[in-house]
């Protein structure tokens, strides 16, 4: 890039007018959708909310959106190579495809000169491209609630570590080559109701998320900027000690997590944070009569915003939160989740009940 791109509010009235200054220089990821299309698509226009920008075709794929088929993003405005336009089509034809330089070579070309002319068009090879286009899919599937294990067929990976390392590069998780940075590190952990994602440093978890979650990426970004601090994978003592409560957790013999937690949010919101925490296990409180527990009966929305708020899952339990006449409510790791917590704990209290019983 020659210029550096103006602010998102900017580009997106240029998107909502479809000019075509920006064509060729920005593009549109569409969150709702998964897709990416030029600013001039005629497509309709997502929502603010909806839209990020990127300055390049790659940052867009890498971020794991597709390109739009109205729009063709991945032609150039103007290309003649029929070198090129051959290859797109052969990966419009097969998105799926796990394609190597033989695959390209049984396309009566010649790779190094695919490569150059990828590398020319693009600053990506045509390999790379098509590598991104089989990960896009994954995320795409992870995101819908799809379990890792599926995701990863679905985007064509013969590797669990390949998929997941992939992943991890993905949503912004960096390798460790900036040793003078302060980093955290990032473990996967397997539970029964799927795969979740910890973030802690030598102390203490800063975040335990299910690794399908929609707002994920976005969480990780602001991490890092709070903390100023690159991600890497790798464990800790603290990833370790989780990984053992959750395993008690999940089997039904630990009601109670003693891993340190480092929380950001305001004094209100750590005090909402406090009194889930204090909800008995296999309870349920609604956003009203949680605001009564912390003495501010008229703060129902705010306990609910801060409800959202929270970034460690299972061990802040906003699950333990329903609505005042008794159904479910929004919950970022999805409702089915919600209902397997609620329905495990309440188990997990009789059956602690039973033992208190029979010890007497």
């Amino acid at each position: 890039m020659l210029f550096d791109l103006p602010d998102d509010d900017v580009l997106y009235c240029a998107l909502i007018a479809r000019d075509p200054a920006y064509d060729g220089f920005a593009f549109v990821g569409v969150k709702s959708t998964g897709i990416f299309c030029r600013l001039t698509c005629p497509a309709r226009k997502p929502k603010r909310e909806n839209s990020v920008f990127y300055s390049s075709i790659v940052g867009a794929m890498e971020a794991g959106y597709r390109p739009c088929k109205r729009c063709s993003p991945l032609m150039p405005n103007g290309l003649k190579e029929a070198l090129v336009i051959k290859l797109l089509a052969a990966l419009e034809d097969s998105p799926d495809r796990k394609w190597a330089e033989e695959d390209v070579q049984a396309l009566n070309v010649d790779p190094s000169t695919v490569r150059r002319a990828f590398k020319r068009h693009f600053g990506i090879t045509f390999l790379e491209m098509a590598r991104l286009r089989r990960l896009g899919k994954g995320v795409d599937a992870l995101t819908r609630g799809n379990q890792v294990i599926d995701a990863q067929l679905d985007a064509n990976y013969g590797s669990a570590s390949g998929f997941r390392s992939a992943i991890i590069r993905q949503i912004g998780l960096s390798p460790s080559h900036a040793r003078k940075h302060h980093f955290l590190n990032a473990d996967w952990l397997d539970t029964p109701i799927g795969t979740m994602l910890a973030i802690a440093d030598k102390q203490a978890l800063y975040l335990l998320e299910f690794i399908d979650r929609p707002a994920l990426p976005r969480e990780i970004d602001k991490l890092k900027q709070q903390t100023a601090s690159e991600i890497i994978f790798g464990s800790t003592r603290p990833l370790e000690q989780l990984k053992h409560e959750l395993a008690d957790y999940f089997s039904g013999k630990n009601l109670t997590f003693k891993t340190k937690l480092v929380e950001f949010g305001s004094i209100f919101t750590r005090k909402v944070w406090d009194a889930l925490r204090a909800i008995p296990v296999g309870e349920l409180r609604s956003y009203s009569a949680l605001a009564r527990d912390i003495g501010q009966s008229s703060a129902s929305r705010a306990v609910a915003r801060a409800n959202g708020a929270n970034q460690i899952s299972i061990l802040i339990p906003c699950h333990r939160i329903i609505a005042a006449d008794g159904s479910l409510t929004g919950y970022g790791g999805g409702l089915w989740r919600k209902q397997w917590l609620i329905e495990h704990e309440r188990r997990m209290r009789l059956n602690n009940s039973s033992v208190d019983l029979l010890d007497k």
